[in-house]
């Protein structure tokens, strides 16, 4: 099964994010063949900034990301990253740079779609 979940809030501040990715984690593990696709969209382009320090106990975004990519896709909204001065240089490892005919390839590919 192909799932797209598809992110739009700010990374810390809310747990939207946090909860969207702990639902992708569970998806992994209940199903391993599962295609897990997260796309990052305004402020959430920043939950794949590379080098994040978060405070001892506290969830970090990168560190959540990197789960997801072992066994799928992180994409970035170009657009997105441009308007808060990201470059690709400041995006983690495995995750890219990505554009809106990318991402209605993949709700048009997807299963199932989610929306955080």
């Amino acid at each position: 099964m192909k799932t797209l979940l598809i992110l739009n809030d700010p990374p810390y501040g809310t747990e939207r994010c946090y909860n969207a990715l702990r639902l992708a984690h569970t998806l992994i593990k209940k199903d391993p063949v599962a295609e897990i696709t997260i796309f990052l969209m305004a402020d959430t382009v920043i939950a794949a900034r590379k080098g994040q320090k978060t405070p001892d106990g506290y969830y970090n975004m990168e560190r959540m990301l990197k789960r997801v990519l072992a066994k799928g896709a992180v994409l970035l909204c170009g657009t997105c990253m441009d308007a808060r001065g990201m470059t690709d240089d400041d995006v983690m490892v495995g995750a890219k740079r990505s554009t809106m005919d990318e991402l209605g390839d993949a709700t048009l590919g997807a299963d199932k779609v989610l929306v955080f």
